[in-house]
């Protein structure tokens, strides 16, 4: 390339264009130059935007391929991890009295337990705690009720799975008895009243990140029950 344009410039030296610049502008001579010399110099420019492009669409779909990939490991990778170190609001342990006979309360550090419930779009139940909330202290056995009510025609299993909110107080939720993990069959317009017998371990007080922590929140969430749906299972239920 840049030997063609040489010979163009040497080629300039023999006409009357290289020594008066005014008049060359729009002769036949300098028009035809300088379209020739600007396709050379945009040739490269071209190939490079050319790559360029390429470049940033094999990036980018290569960005997109491994963004999709790991929204679907996401969640099982991330359910592993919370069951395995007790974070996400899963309760390492549970469905344990041993404990209940020794400990005392702490009165001076009153936790507010706030109840939530849910349902997925797959199950037609009427599902609610029966109290919005109710003042705990640690060390101390406390119990909630949930409602369900199959209003359907017919009747429906469901499960339910639970978390704890702020996640680091779920290792100091103490299940002693609940209705998660377990099938429910209701029948057509069926209601039952569900229980939820818990206490919060004494241990939090020795917790510096729960030392501010003066509010707990239950959800718990019921699903239909279908084969091979799973469930994230806390540690203590394994």
């Amino acid at each position: 390339m840049f030997k063609n344009i040489n010979s163009l410039i040497r080629g300039l030296k023999y006409g009357e264009c290289v020594f008066s610049v005014a008049k060359c502008r729009k002769c036949d001579f300098h028009t035809s130059f300088t379209k020739k010399l600007n396709k050379k110099l945009d040739e490269p420019t071209n190939d490079a935007r050319k790559k360029g492009i390429k470049s940033t669409l094999y990036y980018g779909a290569a960005a997109v391929v491994v963004t999709a990939g790991l929204s679907y490991a996401a969640v099982p990778l991330y359910r592993m991890f919370c069951q395995a170190y007790s974070y996400g609001g899963t309760t390492a342990v549970g469905h344990d009295s041993s404990k209940v006979e020794t400990m005392s309360p702490v009165r001076h550090k009153p936790i507010k337990i706030k109840f939530n419930a849910d349902t997925a779009a797959s199950i037609r139940w009427n599902f609610k705690p029966q109290q919005t909330e109710i003042t705990v202290f640690p060390g101390e056995t406390a119990l909630a009720f949930y409602t369900a009510m199959n209003p359907t025609d017919t009747p429906v299993v469901g499960i339910s799975t639970y978390n704890v909110v702020p996640f680091e107080a779920g290792q100091y939720f103490n299940k002693i008895q609940c209705f998660c993990f377990e099938e429910q069959m209701l029948n057509p317009k069926e209601q039952v009243d569900m229980p939820v017998f818990f206490y919060i371990d004494p241990e939090i007080m020795e917790d510096p990140y729960m030392e501010f922590v003066n509010e707990i929140t239950l959800s718990y969430t019921f699903f239909e029950a279908k084969d091979g749906l799973k469930l994230p299972m806390p540690s203590y239920a394994r």
